[in-house]
């Protein structure tokens, strides 16, 4: 027993630490109080590339399926927006860019996946960007099943990816064993978190943390899954995915996707004071126009005075993954002291 304990240390050693308890650095004095979503009418506006045919936004020939998942940050003095785009073969990442959101040029794809890599050559998608030292890194789905791998960019335009994932399966029996996806990053200073979707081998999707000082080595948080699946007849019954984190009003807060059994998607709200543990709020957020009367997913979101931006993907069929003609639309939450 001593040898096997002593054997045991090693591997964990040289392994590193694959789970750890954390939480996250304190949002501030909870405030009590609630949001209130506006929606922008219609999907955003998009510009083509002049003389590029091949290389437009929103859709166009090369994204003209569907447009989803959008991530955007603030970078060279734009708002600078990665998104998936899917052409009826092939997920991709595109990039486009706009001076406040209102208007964006396609700037084409960006990144492909790699056929002879463990990318498997058919998905790039679903990212996460974050800026870090003038430099942005963007957390990626690749794969079937999927995982997640990193890229890194100067310019938004040529890229440099980690070799391999940076974050695997799990181990057998856990709750992401068989896939994982849909990574949202969180830059906390010193520390990065994760929070992502997970799948078991029952195909029950949920999220759950990890956490980084590099991008590239992830711990995952002990005590995942951190949002369980809806209860029966509720919009996320059925799948859980496509977080956006952020803190606010001293509360973390997490907008998501769920699913309901007949493949409709909405968006829910959930709220925690230490990024782990989470409340469901009473805010749901479902399509109310044509282009988006089925499918509502996807939030990325920029913090700003008095309001907090909100890019989301759209569709008007329900399907789990593609074909639902994607656009990304707009919306606003506005803080209200007396809802909740």
């Amino acid at each position: 027993m001593k040898y096997v304990a002593v054997l045991l240390a090693i591997l964990v050693a040289s392994c590193g630490r694959p789970y750890e308890r954390f939480t996250l650095p304190s949002p501030g004095g909870p405030e009590t109080g609630g949001y209130v979503w506006t929606a922008s009418p219609g999907p955003v506006a998009w510009e083509d590339v002049p003389g590029s045919p091949n290389e437009r936004s929103g859709p166009g020939p090369a994204d003209d399926t569907d447009a989803l998942n959008p991530s955007v940050v603030r970078f060279a003095g734009n708002l600078f927006n990665l998104y998936s785009g899917y052409d009826g073969k092939l997920w991709r990442t595109f990039a486009s860019r706009s001076p406040n959101g209102g208007r964006w040029t396609g700037l084409g794809p960006v990144l492909a996946p790699g056929p002879n890599t463990w990318e498997g050559g058919a998905i790039l998608a679903n990212g996460a960007a974050v800026v870090r030292a003038n430099e942005i890194f963007y957390w990626y789905q690749a794969g079937e099943p999927p995982r997640i791998g990193l890229a890194r960019s100067a310019d938004g335009l040529t890229w440099t990816k980690t070799p391999g994932p940076v974050l695997g399966y799990g181990p057998r029996g856990s709750w992401d064993e068989r896939a994982l996806g849909d990574p949202y990053v969180i830059d906390a200073g010193r520390r990065l978190y994760m929070c992502y979707l997970g799948e078991d081998r029952a195909r029950r999707q949920r999220l759950g943390m990890a956490t980084s000082i590099d991008g590239i080595h992830w711990t995952r948080l002990a005590g995942n899954p951190v949002l369980e699946l809806g209860s029966d007849g509720a919009f996320d019954e059925s799948g859980l995915g496509e977080p956006a984190v952020w803190k606010d009003h001293g509360w973390w807060w997490m907008l998501y996707t769920g699913r309901d059994r007949n493949e409709v998607r909405r968006m829910g709200l959930a709220q925690s004071a230490d990024g782990v543990k989470w409340e469901r709020t009473d805010l749901v957020i479902e399509g109310t126009e044509a282009w988006n009367a089925k499918v509502v997913c996807d939030a990325t979101v920029l913090v700003e005075p008095g309001r907090v931006r909100v890019w989301f993907g759209g569709g008007d069929s329900a399907h789990p993954d593609q074909n639902i003609n994607g656009q990304i639309g707009y919306g606003e939450l506005r803080w209200r002291a007396d809802a909740r």
